[in-house]
């Protein structure tokens, strides 16, 4: 100290540049948030359309495949989903279906696959 003057520290406006730092950082956190939540509810409502168009599909399997993945299209559909693939094994239905939730850079995609038939019946012998 010369002369009676006291030297100011030279980190004067820090604060608003750490300011700055930590609402870019959340802002991101934020995004992500949002993005697996999108990411959460495509794969459920995937999963949701995949049972229920296999359930439906099920209950006309004795009316052949076409009948049955016409069904299955209709259901997976109404549940906003896009199947991909159905195929009838015995007495089994099979389907995997598609789905997406939310628009722009925060959408999210999911798969279901759902497999729905007739239950066996194990006698106790």
């Amino acid at each position: 100290m010369k002369g009676g003057v006291v030297k100011k520290p030279a980190d004067r406006g820090v604060a608003t540049v750490y300011a700055c730092l930590g609402i870019v950082v959340l802002l991101a956190i934020t995004g992500l948030a949002a993005h697996l939540g999108a990411a959460a509810l495509a794969r459920q409502r995937a999963e949701t359309g995949a049972d229920l168009a296999a359930l439906a599909g099920a209950a006309k399997v004795l009316l052949g495949p076409d009948v049955v993945c016409a069904t299955v299209v209709r259901v997976a559909v109404a549940n906003g989903a896009q199947v991909q693939s159905c195929s009838v094994v015995g007495t089994d239905v099979l389907v995997t279906v598609t789905a997406r939730a939310g628009t722009g850079p925060f959408a999210g995609a999911g798969t279901g696959r759902a497999r729905a038939g007739p239950v066996d019946v194990i006698s106790a012998a």
